[in-house]
């Protein structure tokens, strides 16, 4: 096909995945009240489960209660007529973005797929189904680890012991700070497949991120104490274990391209 001729393509692949999108928004938007109540709200809620298992676990491995959290009574506040629309609005895609990445991604695949040869065919396809975990993984990585430990962290912080500055959370930063952190999650967690096409294209190799392991490390600490203000270890463990692995996971899959290419 000719250049117009591949656009024309990819443009119905993207339009059936938009249509896909925007359905499961509608179908967001309608189940506001179990998205919000149970899902958004749930960890302003001290039984959400997060709590309750970093509590279990902070018992079990000796730290006490350093790592049980205690929730204050949510009060989000609205300083505008239009908060709670567009951010319902903005929610309900969020969530048909997350619910149909997979058929987005299923969608680019059948279009590279006359592009590839028989023996790319496989892999690639096994890689559109890690990348859908991946990212659902991460996304569900953020809501529960990432988002409830940095949120009590910042809406329990004060400046000054006087009582003086008193923190009211809005519904608008609120659904910012869920929103990006599950989001970059996820997006961070498909870092393996991000390894994967450097790999392929020759700019990645794992000797190098072996020779530069230890300078990884020292950045997912970093990420960690940042990610999680709190200034318990066990908690920057929780975050920074994880990520550790994904490295590791990226380490063995640009392994594994390269072994492929010398073999072929």
């Amino acid at each position: 096909m000719s250049f117009l001729q591949h656009l024309e393509e990819l443009r119905w692949h993207l339009v059936r995945s938009a249509a896909v999108i925007v359905v499961l928004m509608i179908v967001a938007f309608c189940f506001n009240d179990f998205i919000f109540d149970t899902v958004i709200f749930g960890p302003l809620q001290q039984d959400f489960f997060s709590y309750k298992a970093l509590c279990s676990l902070g018992h079990k491995i000796g730290a006490g209660d350093v790592m049980c959290m205690t929730v204050k009574t949510p009060h989000l506040q609205t300083l505008s007529a239009s908060e709670q629309f567009f951010n319902h609005m903005w929610i309900s895609f969020l969530c048909g973005l997350i619910l149909g990445f997979p058929f987005l991604l299923w969608e680019l695949w059948k279009f590279i797929r006359p592009a590839l040869k028989n023996q790319e065919v496989g892999p690639v396809k096994v890689f559109v189904v890690i990348a859908s975990v991946l990212f659902l993984i991460g996304i569900c990585f953020g809501y529960f680890l990432l988002f409830p430990m940095s949120y009590n962290f910042l809406v329990n912080y004060q400046v000054s012991s006087s009582g003086i500055v008193e923190t009211q959370n809005t519904f608008d930063d609120y659904i910012s700070l869920i929103s990006t952190m599950t989001l970059v999650s996820g997006i961070i967690f498909e870092m393996p497949i991000l390894v994967y096409f450097l790999t392929r294209m020759g700019i990645l190799t794992p000797d190098f991120m072996r020779k530069y392991r230890k300078h990884a490390v020292l950045v997912i600490l970093i990420a960690a104490a940042v990610i999680t203000p709190s200034p318990d270890v066990t908690s920057q463990m929780v975050v920074a274990v994880p990520m550790y692995i994904l490295y590791e996971l990226s380490v063995f899959i640009s392994a594994w391209v390269i072994k492929k290419k010398i073999e072929h």
